[in-house]
């Protein structure tokens, strides 16, 4: 088994999750209604602590250690989709991002519960019970959100727009493609975009919404390969401008 295959793929998950963590986190006091502030919260946690997860697997595989992975690389180093690095906009684009990211990110685990690679399948079988509340979280919202009223679903749809292409982008197909699959570690991009599609299909449609048209479909790539917005190289500094104070300091 090709251990810089199982890295790239490891790299790009817990950096999407560390990223998306982050965003999630700054709407700690600043959700729309208390309940909304108390769930973006937990998701980030959630999500910060699935990355960790993902890191010591990497760290056991050669890789330094997690603290040293989150907060030592600079911006150009990270692996993650441009889609959760974002500013988080208003509540409508947020609540898009999270639907678009965590349908995905559900799908994934669930396909690498039974991954030949057993450490990230067993990490793959908790995490994806945790996700279930991140989905249906995001479902109750877009419907809600989605079918309220003109302006609600206007917002709602515009969203919808904006984040496409760049939630295409959770897709880029990295280096080991072929030979994840056919080792048994992960099925690959493509099948996950398919399972993606046909499950948020049907959950637009509930909100009333409408996926933008097919010929508009353009991903935005090159986070995979370190190619981000201006958006997450100041993210990253905040991130990590504890650590690197002293990068020794135990909590």
């Amino acid at each position: 088994m090709n251990n810089n295959a199982i890295k790239e793929l490891l790299y790009k998950m817990a950096d999407d999750l560390l990223i998306i963590g982050h965003r999630n986190s700054e709407w700690t006091g600043l959700g729309p209604i208390l309940e909304e502030d108390i769930s973006f919260s937990s998701m980030a946690q959630d999500k910060i602590g699935q990355s960790q997860a993902l890191y010591q697997l990497l760290h056991e595989l050669g890789e330094q250690d997690p603290d040293t992975l989150a907060f030592s690389r600079s911006a150009a180093q990270f692996h993650n989709c441009q889609l959760v690095e974002l500013p988080n906009g208003e509540y409508d684009f947020s609540l898009v991002r999270h639907f678009l990211f965590d349908h995905a990110d559900q799908l994934r685990f669930e396909m690498l519960a039974n991954s030949s690679y057993e450490p990230l399948a067993k990490v793959a079988r908790k995490v994806k019970g945790e996700l279930k509340y991140h989905v249906f979280h995001a479902n109750t919202w877009m419907v809600k959100l989605g079918s309220a009223n003109e302006e609600s679903h206007t917002r709602m749809q515009a969203a919808l727009n904006q984040a496409w292409n760049y939630a295409l982008g959770i897709f880029e197909e990295g280096s080991f493609e072929e030979e994840l699959a056919t080792t048994g570690v992960f099925e690959g991009e493509k099948e996950l975009f398919n399972k993606w599609l046909a499950n948020i299909t049907p959950q637009l449609l509930k909100a009333g919404l409408i996926l933008p048209a097919q010929d508009t479909w353009m991903p935005i790539a090159g986070g995979r390969i370190g190619n981000h917005t201006a958006h997450l190289s100041p993210l990253v500094e905040e991130m990590s401008e504890v650590f690197r104070i002293d990068p020794s300091a135990e909590w």
